[in-house]
């Protein structure tokens, strides 16, 4: 069964999908590789708790990502692993559709959100999800139809009225008048990328200038073999008309993603992608497109052989415009000097490239920070989280020394361990690397005690904490009773030899808070636990490791009944009874009951002990309690500081001399062989539109991450490489919020027109100042030289709260009281979209 579910999963067929959290998916795939049903890898029921931002609304949270944080699965595998494992609790299964959208298929993991009301009767609003397949006559109006809001014909009315009401608004929008370029761009689905880097080209003036003047027309180059026949040129150009036409708040740029996916397929789908790569890609697209030269000649370069760097910069300029000539080059293209240097015969090699745009890297930390709750052997004493500065590359031993110093227990009396729903999900060795725990990750570090035997005899043992309910579970046969997980899992180290059950159960006492006599706790009370044969640990009075038991609300239990008052037995002491009577050895014949049953009751045991595989259970059922409670270091008030570098410092690190690597030598025309030589790159030449790429995304062969460094960029910056210095000022900005493989793009602007920055969020504009810009979200900044800036032609708007989206929201509705009152009591049903 398990292969051929492997196999189903294989092959995903385009029916509807389930979201599946990924540590509990390759958790099952362990399992059903072993084959071993008591095996460590064992699943338990399927968890999605981590994928909901709370377990009240089951609402997902912002962004997860694919392979990352969740898997999908088919509709078949789904019900069949939802047949041999369960669900916890009562988490409802995540059931998505598959979207029919242009070139793809894609499984619509967060549906649409429409909020739906009577006029006339607020408190029935509600906010529900539908999906883009559904139409609203067969979704809407069957939702409020069982909902016994309105009948199904007032229903339909309604939604054909809601429709006409879609009509109008799309038909008012040419009626709409507004500032030009300050417009909106719907998002299509994870497009935020292409269109935070279509405002950035909108709000470069000299080609959005060229765009709006129909330059365009006489130089659309539709035989380059490298271009793309003018189509992404004519597709801009449309996209570039709409935006400045003053007649939209919103520009819905559909044809232009189409041809982009069409000419490009990394681009096809719905997937999210990098602004910057688009910008490369559409720059690169546009020049070939618009590229004045019809037939470019082969040119053969010459080595500067000690000639003037002047001399030779400007033959390489003249050859690049032979070949290359066009609206791009004109405003975005400057000169390389490149340096390299033999490190054997010590050849120096100059030659000058164009470049279309700066990619400079940022100062990596080497340090990193993380966050790990540290578990004492004081009984008493909740988990404390504590924040610790640790070497990137480092390993587990470092993040234990790093603790050592916060907390005086040895490094050698600690283990690192990730817990996940209560569990271990694995206990690391000191020499493992720190890049494999996530920042995401739950990781406890515990302090076990010190023994006179070597560590290769010691054994660490695992004790999870699992309590039994109040209700009984009939369904299980024989009406037992049912247990969960709770709290946060406990480490012991132990002699080899002392492992038997007495002295297992001895030792874990010692872990637990009120352990003074076996039937009660400190505070005088008495204990609730259960001595079932099921359970492995059970805590006493149900309470979380390390928190005073408190018992039942309200309950008054400063006292405890006499251990030896006679009474009789209640039904659950019976049932306790025979329990006991099967965990325990039988009594002598001879011994008088009323005497058995009063030593029980001194001698009350405060939980069982049971082999248990990794899940602390040998059953397949398991439900999750709540999570253990924890103070804060005064580590965790520091706020955490981002590194804080200067844009020159970027530019200056781009600048400084390298060695080639091995993957990419060169060729030395002295020594005739590929040398590893070093390389220096200086700026030459500046084009009238400086992009300068922040490269936040850091891929090496064993790290991937992304630097959240905040770059003080100024809005006025000067660049000395040329005679006299290039003074620029900022007039775009890219930013991405979010991981390495998930995340929002937004953008920074200055209007041409009024001088006025805008932030723009997809088909949401709103004022900003220049004070908002500079964040360490900024990823990709546009700067035009001053003496080719021309001054506002019209004044800058009075800057108040107001935005361009709510005024659009305004005219997206119903004209007035009145159209609505016309459509009648039809028209009853409002909807937005978030």
């Amino acid at each position: 069964q398990a292969d051929s579910l492997m196999l189903l999963l294989t092959f995903t067929p385009a029916g509807d999908q389930y979201v599946v959290d990924r540590r509990w998916f390759d958790q099952w795939k362990e399992f059903v590789e072993t084959g071993d049903q008591n095996s460590t890898s064992f699943p338990g029921q399927i968890d999605n708790a981590e994928l909901f931002e709370d377990l009240d609304s089951y609402h997902l949270k912002d962004r997860l990502v694919e392979d990352e944080d969740f898997v999908l699965v088919p509709a078949e595998a789904w019900h069949k692993l939802l047949s041999w494992y369960g669900m916890v609790d009562d988490q409802p299964p995540l059931e998505r559709k598959v979207v029919d959208l242009p070139s793809t298929l894609k499984v619509e993991v967060y549906p649409i959100e429409i909020f739906l009301c009577l006029h006339s009767n607020m408190e029935n609003a509600v906010t529900t999800k539908f999906s883009r397949t559904d139409s609203i006559r067969e979704s809407v109006c069957s939702f409020v139809c069982r909902r016994g809001v309105v009948n199904a014909p007032v229903c339909e009315s309604a939604a054909d009225s809601v429709l006409d009401c879609r009509r109008n608004s799309v038909e008012e929008q040419d009626s709409y008048r507004g500032q030009p370029g300050v417009c909106g761009l719907t998002n299509l689905g994870n497009t935020c990328f292409m269109n935070s880097a279509l405002q950035c080209l909108s709000n470069t003036p000299p080609l959005t200038e060229y765009f709006l003047q129909n330059s365009y027309v006489d130089e659309l180059n539709f035989t380059n073999p490298l271009g793309m026949k003018g189509e992404i040129a004519e597709a801009y150009a449309d996209v570039i008309k709409q935006m400045w036409s003053g007649r939209h708040y919103s520009v819905v740029p559909r044809v232009f993603k189409t041809k982009v996916g069409h000419f490009a397929s990394q681009f096809l789908g719905y997937q999210q992608h990098d602004s910057q790569e688009l910008l490369s890609f559409l720059l690169d697209g546009l020049h070939e497109d618009l590229n004045r030269v019809k037939n470019k000649e082969y040119i053969e370069l010459r080595d500067a052989d000690g000639r003037q760097d002047q001399e030779v910069a400007e033959e390489a300029w003249r050859n690049h415009l032979r070949r290359n000539d066009s609206v791009i080059v004109d405003t975005f293209h400057g000169l390389f000097k490149s340096t390299l240097v033999c490190p054997e015969c010590h050849k120096v090699s100059v030659t000058f490239d164009p470049f279309c745009y700066l990619s400079v890297p940022l100062p990596v930390s080497k340090e990193r920070v993380m966050e790990v709750f540290f578990v004492s052997l004081d009984p008493y004493a909740k988990p404390v989280q504590h924040r610790v500065v640790v070497p990137k590359a480092g390993k587990v031993s470092d993040l234990c020394s790093a603790l050592s110093e916060m907390t005086s227990v040895p490094p050698t009396q600690m283990v690192v361990a990730d817990v996940f729903n209560h569990r271990f999900y694995k206990i690391y060795n000191m020499g493992e690397s720190l890049s494999a725990i996530l920042d995401r990750d739950d990781i406890f570090v515990y302090e076990l005690s010190v023994l006179e035997e070597q560590p290769e005899e010691q054994v660490l043992l695992a004790l999870y904490l699992r309590e039994r309910s109040h209700y009984r579970d009939y369904g299980s046969g024989g009406g037992s009773y049912g247990t969960s997980l709770f709290g946060h899992p406990l480490l012991l180290n132990v002699p080899h030899g002392n492992t038997t059950e007495p002295q297992a159960e001895e030792n874990h006492i010692q872990l637990l808070p009120d352990h003074g006599d076996p039937g009660e706790n400190s505070n005088g009370s008495q204990s609730q636990t259960e001595p079932g044969c099921s359970g492995d640990a059970n805590s006493a009075d149900d309470m979380d490791p390390g928190e005073q038991s408190s018992g039942p609300a309200g309950a008054d239990r400063s006292s405890k009944p006499p251990a030896e008052q006679p009474h009789e037995p209640t039904e659950e002491e019976n049932e306790e009874d025979k329990q006991e009577e099967a965990c325990s050895p039988s009594p002598p014949a001879n011994e008088h009951p009323a005497k058995r049953r009063a030593c029980h009751v001194r001698r009350k045991r405060l939980f069982s002990i049971q082999a248990v595989n990794s899940n602390g259970t040998t059953e397949r059922g398991m439900g999750e309690g709540g999570s253990a409670k924890y103070v804060k270091h005064a580590s965790m008030e520091v706020p955490q500081q981002h590194m804080t570098v200067q844009l020159q410092q970027c530019i200056e690190l781009f600048t400084t001399v390298e060695t080639l690597e091995e993957e990419n030598p060169w060729y030395c025309p002295v020594c005739k062989k590929h040398q590893l030589s070093t390389k220096k790159l200086d700026l030459w030449s500046l084009p009238e539109v400086l992009i300068i790429h922040l490269k936040r995304f850091s891929y090496t062969k064993f790290t991937r991450e992304k630097l959240d460094s905040i770059v003080e960029f100024p809005l006025r910056y000067t660049l000395s490489s040329e005679e006299p210095p290039s003074r620029y000022d900022l007039i775009a900005v890219s930013n991405h919020y979010g991981g390495l493989r998930d995340g929002h793009y937004t953008t920074y602007a200055k209007n041409k027109d009024n001088g006025q920055w805008y932030y723009f969020d997809d088909s949401k504009v709103t004022y900003a100042t220049e004070d908002q810009i500079v964040t360490n979200a900024a990823y990709v900044l546009f700067y035009q030289r001053q003496d080719k800036i021309r001054k506002p032609t019209l004044p800058a708007p009075n800057t108040g709260p107001t935005s361009s989206s709510q005024t659009s929201s305004d005219t997206a509705s119903c004209k007035d009281d009145e159209d609505a009152a016309e459509l009648g009591a039809a028209s009853s049903i409002t909807m937005e979209t978030e």
